[in-house]
């Protein structure tokens, strides 16, 4: 080897050893800036796989009808949640934004649906982008359809977490438009959304910068950190956090949340994609009759191949058993391992 080669053999080590490793995936990236604390990821959700077919495309439409149908029911074809992405494990985190949930028996309330986005440690930030975003086309053509109550405009201008409350501020166009009823169903989503993580078990408002103490032309006080509480009254009879609406359910699966309903009793049926009853299960909350329990409840079902069904919640009427504060929505369905 020449004098020349050798020094250039030295140089090149040389710069692969001040260089950071390159491995099949290519040269490591710097880690993401986090604008917001990172807070505990809750656990029990799941986004159906990529390859999974059309939701509600099938072949066989509904012969049957089972308590809670709507008096226009919906075609075997209809929209429903597309698939999204299972989440990677690596470069995705599952968040929650909750929006409003319509219902054709007058019990319109929050529901969750799942958002996959790029890991990250700011992951309240992320679900708040996600739910200033609002509804997706499919969640906006189903039947019941969802909306948001938040004005179009509004942008997260930061997020702060201390001591379990989270600050958020965000633009004025939060506060604007709409009565009463709005004003608490966007402060309810906001709260919700937020209140996911375990963490953080309260939220305080800001505006452009500026504590809200109380907001909206009605004064709703926020003088002080509000919480999943103090927005009950934004919630369906019956209300199913978990699943959330378009995730897998699983097999067995956990259908959970709370109630407030007449002795505490309801009916929880899932429904196959030709929207035949699999099973049905009657379901009892801590409390009921004028105040919120909590439920949770296994569902074991029979199916022969992965599909999208549905999971339907309602109270029997005490006069004529028919089904009253229904809600329901679409999950992915599999068969038992």
């Amino acid at each position: 080897m020449t004098r020349l080669s050798t020094v250039i053999s030295l140089l090149l080590i040389a710069v692969a050893a001040c260089s950071p490793s390159v491995g099949s995936l290519g040269s490591p990236a710097a880690p993401p800036a986090t604008p917001a604390p990172s807070v505990e990821i809750p656990s029990g959700d799941a986004t159906p796989d990529l390859s999974s077919p059309e939701p509600g495309a099938t072949s066989e439409p509904s012969s049957s009808k089972s308590p809670g149908t709507s008096s226009s029911p919906t075609p075997a074809h209809s929209s429903r949640p597309t698939a999204t992405p299972a989440p990677s494990g690596t470069g995705t985190t599952v968040v929650r934004a909750y929006f409003v949930l319509g219902s054709f028996t007058g019990n319109e309330g929050l529901a969750p649906v799942l958002r996959d986005v790029p890991r990250t440690k700011a992951v309240a930030t992320a679900a708040m982008r996600e739910l200033l975003a609002g509804p997706d086309e499919a969640e906006m053509a189903a039947r019941p359809a969802m909306y948001t109550a938040i004005p179009d405009g509004t942008t997260l201008l930061g997020i702060s977490i201390a001591d379990g409350v989270a600050t958020v501020n965000l633009s004025r166009e939060f506060e604007s438009g709409g009565g009463s009823a709005s004003m608490q169903a966007r402060l309810a989503q906001v709260t919700y959304t937020l209140t996911q993580f375990p963490t953080v078990t309260g939220v305080r408002f800001q505006l452009d910068g500026v504590d809200v103490i109380a907001f909206g032309g009605e004064g709703i006080m926020l003088d002080k950190p509000v919480g999943r509480d103090d927005f009950r009254d934004q919630l369906p009879a019956i209300f199913v956090d978990r699943p959330a609406w378009g995730a897998s359910l699983g097999n067995p699966g956990t259908v959970s949340g709370e109630a407030n309903v007449f002795e505490a009793t309801f009916q929880v049926e899932l429904l196959d994609a030709g929207g035949r009853t699999l099973l049905g299960k009657t379901v009892t909350a801590s409390c009921g009759t004028g105040c919120w329990g909590s439920f949770r409840t296994s569902l074991a079902y029979a199916v022969d191949r992965a599909q999208w069904g549905t999971v339907r919640v309602f109270e029997p009427s005490a006069q004529d058993g028919s089904a009253t504060n229904v809600t329901e929505y679409p999950v992915w369905l599999t068969p038992a391992r």
